[in-house]
């Protein structure tokens, strides 16, 4: 019995001694584990991520800042860029209108043209139709009531351009000079001189233009900016265009567009006329004047449209002497 107590003893003293050492090693070890770490590089670290974290931060604020600004800006522009197609949608529907009025407009000039060139050139033919039936001592009369013969082979206008035509009649006169030569399908030559007598392409002076679709164009072109000096008074020119053209052999026509005379005398106009237009045996005179009469001078006071009502007066004389027309228009636009 004696023998068991002193066996159990000495197990239990083992076991403690065990117990002790593993817990003073535990010991040491944490004391070794904890010195290995140093608080002030913790302390460290965390104040240099709190000022990386406020940088950030900054950094952030200034970016929503920024966006700001570029959404009021994207904004602008994005309502300045409906305004702008909102108006290239208006412009671009008022152009196909005008396209569209324009389009109607060539069609209605383009078939007007050719019926005015279908008629003049049956007259034309009429013309020669009846010269042969009636035979060669027939003599037709100019009936002044019923339009502008179109027998000449030649055309010459002879064109005012003082103030008063190319600031108030300039365009009227284009749509006549376009008509004048709309019933003349084909002639021999054109040629174009203001009131002075001067050119307008001096290359031609003194010769015949050919008469194409593509020179009577460009007359028309040309004579949109024509404004030289004029005195108000067709006599020279009328003179030049006789003096250098006439010609027996020719049919020629002189268009005088105008609206007023300065000049002293309409007696003396005549008169001068009748000597350099001389007549053939059969009374024909070698070069036949028509005149149009633009009346921008009736839009002034009475005591003003004097030269106006000279003009008309001497036109009216000069184209019943000279085998033509005077034809004076009710309104100068």
């Amino acid at each position: 019995m004696a023998r068991r107590k002193g066996r159990g003893v000495a197990e239990f003293s083992l076991s403690f001694l065990d117990v002790i050492c593993c817990g003073f090693g535990a010991i040491i070890l944490l004391l070794m584990i904890t010195k290995t770490v140093q608080p002030q590089i913790l302390e460290a670290s965390t104040v240099n991520l709190e000022g990386k974290l406020a940088a950030l931060q900054e950094q952030l604020f200034e970016l929503r800042g920024e966006t700001r600004v570029l959404n009021r800006d994207l904004n602008a522009k994005q309502e300045q860029l409906s305004e702008h197609e909102e108006r290239i949608a208006i412009l671009r529907g008022q152009m196909a209108s005008a396209k569209s009025r324009y389009d109607s407009l060539q069609v209605e000039n383009s078939s007007n043209s050719a019926i005015a060139g279908q008629l003049a050139s049956a007259k034309q033919q009429l013309s020669e139709e009846m010269q042969r039936l009636l035979g060669t001592q027939h003599q037709s009369k100019n009936q002044l009531i019923g339009g502008i013969p179109v027998d000449s082979e030649y055309i010459i206008f002879v064109i005012d351009t003082s103030g008063s035509m190319f600031s108030y009649a300039w365009n009227r006169v284009l749509e006549e000079i376009e008509a004048t030569l709309a019933i003349y399908p084909k002639v021999k030559g054109i040629q174009v001189m203001n009131d002075m007598g001067n050119y307008l392409f001096s290359s031609y002076r003194g010769k015949w233009i050919p008469d194409t679709p593509g020179r009577r164009k460009i007359i028309v072109q040309n004579l949109r900016g024509w404004s030289i000096f004029s005195n108000s008074s067709p006599v020279e020119g009328i003179e030049a265009a006789i003096r250098t053209f006439a010609a027996p052999d020719k049919k020629i026509s002189i268009y005088v567009f105008g609206d007023e005379f300065t000049g002293p005398s309409i007696t003396q106009v005549l008169d001068t006329v009748d000597r350099i237009n001389r007549t053939d045996a059969n009374g024909n005179r070698l070069v036949r004047i028509h005149a149009v009469g633009f009346p921008t001078q009736f839009s002034r006071a009475p005591h003003l449209q004097g030269t106006g009502i000279r003009f008309a007066t001497l036109m009216r004389e000069l184209t019943r002497r000279n085998g033509g027309t005077f034809v004076a228009l009710n309104d100068f636009r």
